[in-house]
């Protein structure tokens, strides 16, 4: 099963999907800036582009965490770098009454990690018929995501993507079991690695998660060595001062070369060349 999504196809056969931005929204300038800037790295790759970026990070571990400017300008900044930029975009929605809007300005609606079970928004985004990526919680299993994926299902809509983000380990520390990959994409539907969140270290840092972003190429390799259809990496021009997950963001400028040393993965894996 494939998931088309404009000029962009994921599918766990095809080439692979790079997805990729900021955490967060910080300005229109900003996010028109760094999708035309990874645009162009993917063009030269090769690798079909999605845009992510979050209007609201609704799960920031402190009350007082930067969550971005709020469904109303958020979507019209998305849908800004949409028209701009020509790629696909993805967003992540937190409430049911957030799908249908969100639905209108982007391509993909994201369901978070600790959302995945949350019956009521898998289902208004199904509703939407726009294409759903739900992200596998770290308290799942990743056989559970067949449930998840159904409660989409039912309404109709099989344009469904899962990714897998780590899985929790102990206290303040994902680990990546590279088994959950192939396991869920038994359920035929496309399966995407999150790199930079699985590299993750949930509320490490006291009032913040923290994380080692040296290790997100290295699973995002692996990642690709069984199958993946997509690789979800969060980039950032200076992630040391970004408003939230500083830590785990790859730096804008070594984009190009694990680009290339994906792109190589996959086709061997693939039996693309």
């Amino acid at each position: 099963m494939s998931v088309q999504v404009g000029d962009v196809t994921f599918g766990n056969d095809l080439p692979f999907v790079l997805v990729s931005g900021p955490c967060q929204i910080e300005s229109r300038d900003h996010a028109l800036r760094l999708a035309e800037a990874i645009a162009r790295m993917a063009r030269v790759a090769g690798v079909p582009f999605v845009f992510k970026s979050s209007f609201d990070k609704a799960n920031r571990t402190s009350a007082a965490g930067i969550r971005g400017p709020g469904i109303d300008e958020g979507l019209r900044v998305l849908s800004d770098v949409k028209a701009a930029i020509g790629c696909p975009v993805l967003t992540d929605i937190h409430a049911p009454e957030q799908a249908a809007p969100a639905a209108e300005a982007v391509d993909i609606l994201q369901i978070p990690a600790f959302l995945s079970r949350q019956t009521d928004l898998l289902v208004a985004a199904g509703k939407t018929g726009a294409a759903v990526n739900i992200k596998k919680g770290q308290f799942l299993a990743p056989w559970d995501m067949a449930a998840a994926a159904g409660k989409v299902a039912a309404t109709g809509n099989m344009r469904i993507i899962l990714t897998d983000r780590g899985a929790s380990f102990g206290y303040n520390t994902l680990v990546s079991d590279f088994r959950a990959l192939p396991i869920m994409a038994e359920t035929g539907y496309p399966v995407m690695f999150d790199a930079t969140h699985s590299v993750q270290a949930p509320g490490g840092m006291g009032a913040s998660s923290g994380g080692d972003r040296r290790f997100a190429p290295a699973l995002a390799r692996a990642a690709l060595a069984v199958g993946a259809a997509a690789i979800f990496a969060e980039a950032h021009e200076d992630p040391d001062h970004a408003p939230s997950d500083g830590p785990v963001m790859l730096p804008l400028d070594g984009l190009p070369r694990l680009l290339e040393d994906l792109r190589r993965i996959d086709a061997v894996m693939k039996r693309l060349l």
